[in-house]
C-alpha cells in the first residue's frame, strides 16, 4: 500500500503534493523498478480526492520518466534513467515551473521588477538556510 499524506491547506497543489512523495519513494527505495503503483481510480478513493488530480499528477511522473502506465496492465515504476537524462529531464521540469509562475504573476499584473523584488529575498534565505521558505511563512 502507498502512503502518501496530503496536506489540503498546504500552498502547494495536491497534484504535485502526490509527484513530489511518489518521487521521494522511488529515490529512497521505497518503490523498487517494477513495482506497481494503485491505479488512479483507487488512490484517488484511497486520498479522497479527485480523479483528475492523481491522473494529472501519474501523467507528469510519466512525462518524467519515473513511471509507465500501460494500458489493461497498470502502471509501474521504470528502471533508473541514465543520469544525463534525469538531468536533462530536471531542467526541463524547472523551466516549466519558471514559465508557468512567470506567466501567472503577469496575468496578475505584476511587473518583472516586481516578482524580482519578492524572489530575490527568498531565494537567498534559501541558499542561507539551506531549505526553502514555506509559503506558510
Amino acid at each position: 500500500m502507498m502512503v502518501i499524506e496530503i496536506e489540503f491547506r498546504s500552498h502547494v497543489p495536491i497534484y504535485l503534493q502526490i509527484v513530489e512523495q511518489v518521487e521521494h519513494m522511488v529515490a529512497t527505495g521505497v518503490f523498487q523498478p517494477h513495482d506497481q503503483l494503485p491505479t488512479v481510480r483507487q488512490l484517488a478513493a484511497e486520498l479522497r480526492v479527485n480523479f483528475n488530480t492523481v491522473a494529472r499528477a501519474y501523467r507528469l511522473l510519466d512525462e518524467t520518466g519515473v513511471i509507465s502506465t500501460q494500458r489493461g496492465r497498470g502502471t509501474f515504476v521504470l528502471e533508473p534513467m541514465p543520469p544525463e537524462r534525469a538531468r536533462q529531464l530536471r531542467e526541463v521540469t524547472l523551466d516549466g515551473l519558471a514559465r508557468s509562475f512567470l506567466a501567472d504573476a503577469a496575468y496578475k499584473g505584476f511587473s518583472p521588477e516586481e516578482i524580482a523584488e519578492a524572489t530575490q529575498p527568498l531565494l537567498d534565505r534559501w541558499q542561507a538556510e539551506g531549505a526553502p521558505p514555506i509559503a506558510d511563512e
